[in-house]
């Protein structure tokens, strides 16, 4: 009799160690979806980065992670549709938001769910309500790493690399994000700083599907020939078009004005961009999947604030020198490795 209880408990703390074990270290199967807005950049480069680090981190992708990919398209309604028709009941571990037409798709999801959502490249996820700023604990179940450089770090790069410029042309595409930006720039020019500075807007329509962007791009090629001569330079929207390789190689087939970019891939691949001052896109994915593994492990993601992206610049000095400007020796040292000859 002894010996068969002895016999039980032995096996209650086997079968105790067992489930522990399971929850708390890899044997535990994590489940993250992945939604995307749309393919290509700046989504690709975060989601990679964000995978990477992941598995570094220990949580790897057919051993103890299960990722589940969506793309939208830019339409907010396949998100709705992708969670409710598919995803809602599969109690994934956390939900990667990647650009703002996915956090868009999934406000009210996640303002009402019980999930875990973590976003990256959006634009204004204050303005979107999801988050109330940069420096409080998050009210929903809402954080992650925000997308755009501040615009008034974008306008003193401008006046630091060319300090004569006084119009700058801004055509951007008919989105939130877009107008938030837009918002953003008209009130930073009314700072004393900035009183030399004028930016002239002009709108294209919003064109939804994987290849919208490129359609936009063509159509804002007859905004750059009017603007070419009443501009001296242009800057890459902070939106779909902006930051794809079409409408940065668009400006520069068509202008004679230098165009400031978005990314790092604008002047480091060739695109078309003279400079850039840019969201560090592999440091936020890094961030990212730092933020994800906090909720792998339990913490309530109240307690993980969302955070402004690190920067990063970079000049093509071919492409300046064609254009005239003279870049700082500072900020050629800033830029470090990512200076195209």
């Amino acid at each position: 009799m002894n010996s068969f209880v002895l016999f039980v408990k032995l096996l209650c703390l086997i079968l105790l160690s067992s489930t522990l074990y399971g929850e708390n270290s890899s044997e535990k199967n994590f489940r993250l979806l992945i939604i995307d807005s749309l393919k290509g950049e700046p989504y690709n480069t975060v989601r990679e980065s964000m995978l990477k680090e992941l598995s570094r981190l220990g949580y790897k992708s057919h051993e103890n992670l299960t990722v589940k990919y969506y793309s939208l398209g830019n339409y907010e309604g396949t998100g709705i549709n992708i969670w409710n028709h598919e995803e809602k009941n599969k109690n994934n571990d956390v939900v990667f938001l990647n650009g703002t037409i996915a956090a868009k798709a999934f406000k009210k999801i996640a303002l009402d769910s019980k999930s875990k959502f973590v976003f990256a490249n959006v634009t204004d996820p204050v303005g979107l309500g999801v988050i109330d700023d940069f420096v409080s604990a998050p009210k929903y179940n809402f954080t992650g790493v925000s997308y755009p450089v501040r615009i008034e770090e974008r306008l003193r790069f401008i006046m630091k690399v060319f300090p004569k410029v006084k119009r700058i042309g801004l055509i951007y595409g008919n989105l939130p994000q877009s107008e938030s930006y837009k918002g953003w720039i008209k009130k930073a020019l009314l700072k004393k700083e900035f009183k030399n500075l004028e930016v002239i807007f002009r709108e294209v329509p919003f064109v939804k599907s994987e290849g919208g962007h490129k359609r936009m791009a063509r159509i804002a090629k007859r905004f750059v020939l009017e603007l070419n001569d009443k501009v001296d330079m242009f800057m890459s929207p902070n939106d779909t078009m902006g930051v794809q390789k079409p409408f940065a190689k668009m400006v520069y087939a068509n202008a004679t004005k230098p165009l400031l970019g978005l990314g790092r891939k604008d002047v480091m691949e060739n695109w078309g961009a003279s400079m850039s001052i840019y969201p560090a896109l592999s440091k936020a994915g890094i961030t990212i999947a730092q933020m994800i593994t906090r909720l792998f492990e339990g913490s309530n993601i109240k307690t993980i604030i969302p955070q402004w992206p690190s920067t990063g610049v970079t000049f093509d000095l071919t492409k300046a020198k064609e254009f005239g400007i003279i870049i700082p020796k500072e900020l050629i040292k800033e830029a470090g490795i990512n200076i195209k000859n």
